[in-house]
């Protein structure tokens, strides 16, 4: 039975609430989130200098970007739990804080283990940041609004490409030659670090964690969310209240996460390793670099907010995931083939990306969708730790592999293959649950 509090997407009604849910949450968030992603993938434009002012190896380099995720992994479901505890407001304002305060540190790695030790911390501090933001909006918004609101969120991820490639350019451009006593990737570092900081002392004021306690709604728009909500709630197909142990042995959760893996493993090979594709190329300058890889950003902005835009208005999650899925994998591999020839390899590059970024934000309305809010703080973040251990596994083994092959291309090859995996797994799962459901 149809929801009588939830019509078209296109309500009147509907759209004067969530309009202005929107315009108070998602620009504080889309900028907490930009920089929750340029502090994850700074450190590969940090590598074009940091590697030979610190005689770091290509491994060296692999381990110390992807050992973040362990510490993010370890973190990530007793981070949720602890945001469900005390209140988003405040874990998010303290998340930020602390990891701010981390990656700014990495400007005084000397030594590899000092590397590996910070970007440990820096990912277990980070730990509950996504999850509980999914958590987070899906206490705002129906299952019928989440793709475009998710699409508009993340697309703070290409946009920190956009922004932060040129930027991150311009710093270690800048900077080269040292200036007050620190190199172009230590400014760099100190550039983009120190702002999270200030990020999480606003969330402290500028959040609250839930519609009931959103004095800038009126009292009909809050029972209107609320009434939203609640209908979502009884309607999920996963209902049981469940002990974090359960929702452990949940095979359901573990497929989601394994689908999450896939995807996050084309994006993270694609976060480290294209300012050093790029520059394989042929490129040399660091600004260039920089411009050159906002292009597939740039690009995958535009692409995943009209698919957010499509899923919503056909309320349609199977094939908006599966397609953007399959084109990430089918860009990586014109990469790979026309590794030679730099127009072809950027342009296939450009299409991963747009595909690969995409299929993170048409992914979290499947999960909300099934899970209800008992399940959803634990299966949210066991999902999230699942597909974030890509983050360690894929720079690793593209550096693993480009140390001994002296090539990225089989690394890329078998990305591919596994993000073609996944979009068969993610084919089976979504298919519509209950007659007329379009998950």
């Amino acid at each position: 039975m149809p929801n009588p509090s939830i019509k078209d997407v296109g309500d009147v009604e509907g759209d004067s609430v969530y309009r202005r849910v929107t315009l108070h949450l998602i620009p504080f968030l889309f900028i907490c989130y930009l920089f929750n992603y340029l502090d994850r993938v700074n450190v590969g434009f940090a590598k074009l200098q940091m590697l030979d002012a610190l005689n770091f190896s290509e491994t060296i380099y692999g381990f110390g970007a992807g050992i973040f995720f362990i510490g993010y992994v370890l973190c990530g479901l007793p981070s949720n739990l602890a945001l469900s505890r005390f209140g988003p407001r405040r874990w998010i304002g303290l998340m930020m804080i602390t990891w701010g305060f981390f990656s700014t540190c990495l400007l005084f790695v000397t030594t590899p283990m000092e590397f590996y030790v910070l970007r440990f911390l820096t990912g277990m501090a980070e730990a509950g940041f996504f999850p509980g933001i999914v958590l987070y909006l899906s206490r705002w918004y129906p299952n019928q609004r989440r793709g475009r609101i998710m699409a508009l969120f993340m697309s703070a991820i290409p946009v920190s490409g956009l922004l932060g490639g040129p930027f991150s350019g311009w710093i270690l451009n800048h900077f080269a030659a040292g200036h007050a006593g620190l190199a172009g990737w230590q400014w760099m570092f100190l550039i983009q670090g120190l702002p999270t900081v200030l990020l999480g002392v606003l969330a402290f004021w500028l959040l609250c964690d839930n519609a009931e306690s959103a004095r800038w709604l009126t009292p009909e728009q809050r029972a209107r969310v609320a009434a939203d909500i609640a209908f979502d709630d009884r309607n999920r197909p996963v209902q049981a209240n469940t002990s974090v142990l359960a929702v452990l042995t949940m095979p359901f959760v573990w497929v989601l996460g394994f689908i999450y893996f896939c995807i996050q493993s084309g994006v993270y090979a694609i976060n480290f390793w294209l300012p050093s594709i790029i520059k394989n190329l042929g490129f040399s300058d660091a600004l260039v670099i920089g411009w050159i890889s906002a292009v597939p950003y740039l690009a995958a902005g535009v692409f995943m907010l009209l698919v957010g835009r499509s899923a919503d208005l056909r309320n349609e999650r199977r094939w908006h995931l599966v397609v953007p899925m399959l084109m990430g994998a089918i860009g990586l591999v014109i990469a790979a083939n026309f590794a030679t020839v730099p127009v072809i390899a950027i342009l296939g590059l450009t299409i991963a990306t747009m595909g690969a970024l995409t299929g993170l934000p048409m992914f979290w309305p499947l999960p909300t969708a099934f899970l209800s809010a008992s399940v959803a703080v634990a299966a949210l973040a066991l999902i999230n730790s699942i597909g974030q251990m890509a983050g360690f596994l894929s720079p690793y083994i593209v550096g693993w592999i480009k140390d001994q092959t002296g090539s990225t291309d089989v690394a890329l090859y078998s990305l591919a293959a596994l993000t073609v995996v996944g979009s068969l797994v993610a084919l089976r799962v979504s298919r519509p649950v209950k007659a007329g459901a379009a998950v």
